[in-house]
Order: C-alpha cells, then structure tokens, then sequence
C-alpha cells in the first residue's frame, strides 16, 4: 500500500501533471507542423526542384534473382537507399525550421504580453501664467 500511496504522490506531482500536458499539446503542435510540411511545403518545394524525388535514389549491391519463366522473384535486390536518407534530412531540416519560426513567433507574442504597459504621462506642470491666474481667481473668490 505504501507503494501506491508513493505512486500517487508522484503523479500528482505538478512538474508530472505540465509534463503530461506538455507531451499531448507537443504531439498536437506535431501534427500541425507535418501537415505544414507536407501539404504546404513539400509542395512547393517540389515545383522548384521540377519534382525531384530523392527517395527514388539508390545504388544496387546485389540485382535481384528472377525466375525466367515465373518472373517470381528468387531472390530480392540488395540496395543502398542513399536518396531516401537525403529526402530524410531534407525533411528534418524543412521542419526543424519551421518549428523555429512557429517557436519565434511564439515568444514574441510573449515578451508582447508581459511587457508592462507604459505608465500614464504626469499632467504636465501649469505654466507661470496659469498659476497666477489661479491665484488671481482664489484672491477674488476670498474677496466676495
């Protein structure tokens, strides 16, 4: 029972409890960051490279072994996928870039917030006629 009650205190723990928020609202901002990526991005990118596809890429080790009258294959090719592997990185790049820039824009949406607003301007300080005046105005007053 110990245990349990041990546990318990652990996961109500809030450092666990922001730690479980961070991890879902973490996936969540993934899932939004490889759309960008895939629907937005790729693309585009896809245009300006005239449709490279770097996947397609490979250097075959060992071609594959067919049976010349069943056209089944015996035995499969041996390849090194090194187009996959650099469309891999693209990849990360594109969205390690992308993350920066939404994380950038994030914080300064922050340091907007907790900027403090400007205190209000002191009313400025009554001109030397304004304060004669004022004095003129308070000696008639006694005068009445």
């Amino acid at each position: 029972m110990a245990i349990i009650k041990e546990f318990k205190e652990f996961a109500m723990r809030g450092n666990v409890i922001d730690m479980a928020v961070g991890v879902v609202i973490g996936a969540a901002f993934g899932k939004i960051i490889s759309s960008l990526v895939d629907d937005i991005i790729m693309p585009l990118v896809g245009v300006a490279t005239g449709g490279i596809n770097f996947t397609d890429y490979k250097w075959v080790i060992q071609q594959a072994v067919i049976d010349g009258s069943t056209q089944e294959v015996l035995k499969p090719e041996v390849t090194m996928n090194w187009g996959s592997w650099i469309q891999t990185i693209v990849d990360f790049l594109i969205v390690a870039f992308c993350i920066f820039i939404a994380i950038k824009a994030i914080n300064q949406l922050k340091r907007k917030e907790a900027e403090p607003e400007p205190a209000p301007e002191a009313p400025a300080e009554p001109t030397k006629e304004e304060v004669l005046l004022t004095e003129i105005r308070d000696l008639l007053k006694e005068k009445k």
